[in-house]
Order: C-alpha cells, then structure tokens, then sequence
C-alpha cells in the first residue's frame, strides 16, 4: 500500500555532474540514502535507472498539489457529511481560531516597531489546509481550521526548524482547538524522518507516502541505527502510512 499518488512522483532522475540515475528521493550525496531510496523504487515495481519524461522535476510543489487533490477527493467520500475546504498556502488567518491575526496585520502594518519586533510569524501559509465550513449560512466567513499540512518531499535540517517553527506559531496564536498538525514526505531515510517525528509536540504525526515499501527497504538494506529509528517512529504512532491522513481528519 502507498498513497495513490507515489508512482506518479517516486522514480528516477539524472544528477547534474555526470547524467547518472539516481531515486529522486535521495540525498545523492548519501551511499545509504540512495541505497533505501533504490529499494523502495524496486518494492514499488518501478523500472530501474529509466527516467520517465512525465515525472515532475519540481517535486515539492508537486507533492503538495497532490495531496490537496487526493484530499479533495477522499475526505468527502470518507465523511461526507461536513463540508470541507482543501486549499493551497491559503493564510491561517483566513481561519475561525487565527481570524484576530487578521486583526493584527493591520496594527503591524501601521507601527514600525511592531513589525520589526513580530515579524511576518502571524502570516503563516501552510501547504495544504483542511477547512471545515462551521454553519450553512451564507454570512459565515471563517471556516474553521481542522488540519495543516505541512509537505516536504525529503527533511533536511533547515526543513525540519521551518516545520517547527510554523506549527509551534500555529499553537501558540490559536483561539480554540488546534488543528492536526502533520508532515506528509516521501523521505528514505528513518533517521531523517526522525528528526521531525520525535519531538515535544509540534508536528501530531509523519505521514509516508510509501511506507510499506520504506520498511521494506529498510529491512533489506538499512543499518540497525536506520532499523531502530523505523521503529521507533512507527511504534510510538508518530510514523504513519499516508493512506490513514483522510480517516484520521473524517473521525476529528
């Protein structure tokens, strides 16, 4: 199982210096990352080293107009008795529990010293948000925020502080219930996964796009540190396949 969008982005791509194929999830400076890369590509049954024209160059931005669509899509089959609103870096304070950051915006704008000293932290736009419409009438104009997505095709530490960054933002300027705050990637390596799956509770959980095929990898090639930080993760509920996102945001 993967999410039905992984065979239309995982594959292969040329490296700049010399041409050669590598998994475009991997850090192609990294011999055990490309190694876990390649054995997801082949538990996925995609052909070795053959570079498909139609596979995205610009991964991040495709990972994350692919998990808006999917979500468009299985959240009002899932649950279709609310409303829902998928949208892309749509501003949190377009949303019910962040609508007084609104508010804020317009003070920074007019002091100086406001600006310098709260920065643009109040003008987070997640990658993909789940709204929730609250009423059927036509003067409500803040649906509520039920989860951000935050979707990074491989961590790297700078992404891991942003992702954090963004959500502890998000906890700390809310005003009613804190939406599911999760990270959607496709990276091979646990250890990196990890870094933004431990945590005292920024992001709620990781959702893999193919985890199957990663602990079958990792179970092929993986270090015992890359096998014990699998575990970890998966144990402790903060690792999860991509395919759970949709019934886990339908039974909030």
């Amino acid at each position: 199982m993967s999410a039905p969008f992984a065979d239309q982005l995982l594959g292969w791509k040329k490296l700049k210096k010399n041409g050669n194929p590598v998994p475009n999830s991997a850090d192609s400076s990294s011999t055990p990352s490309k190694a876990l890369a390649r054995a997801i590509l082949e538990h996925l049954g995609v052909e070795p080293e053959i570079i498909l024209p139609e596979t995205p160059k610009d991964l991040g931005p495709a990972l994350e107009r692919a998990v808006q669509a999917d979500l468009e899509k299985a959240l009002p089959e899932t649950d279709p008795s609310r409303t829902w609103l998928i949208d892309h870096k749509k501003v949190v304070a377009d949303f019910a529990q962040y609508a007084h950051l609104g508010n804020l915006k317009k003070v920074v704008r007019k002091n100086p010293v406001l600006s310098a000293d709260l920065g643009l932290d109040y003008l987070i736009r997640p990658d993909v948000t789940v709204g929730v419409k609250q009423s059927s009438s036509a003067d409500e104009t803040n649906p509520f925020l039920h989860a951000a997505v935050s979707c990074k095709w491989t961590i790297r530490s700078d992404r891991v502080q942003n992702i954090r960054h963004e959500f502890l933002q998000m906890i700390r300027h809310r005003r009613g219930r804190l939406p599911h705050l999760v990270t959607v990637t496709a990276e091979p390596m646990p250890s990196r996964i990890a870094a933004i799956a431990r945590g005292t509770g920024e992001v709620d959980a990781v959702y893999h796009i193919a985890l199957a095929a990663l602990k079958e990898a990792v179970e092929a090639v993986g270090s015992s540190q890359q096998k014990d930080d699998l575990a970890e993760c998966v144990s402790q509920g903060r690792l999860r396949p991509y395919e759970e996102l949709a019934p886990t945001l339908a039974t909030w």
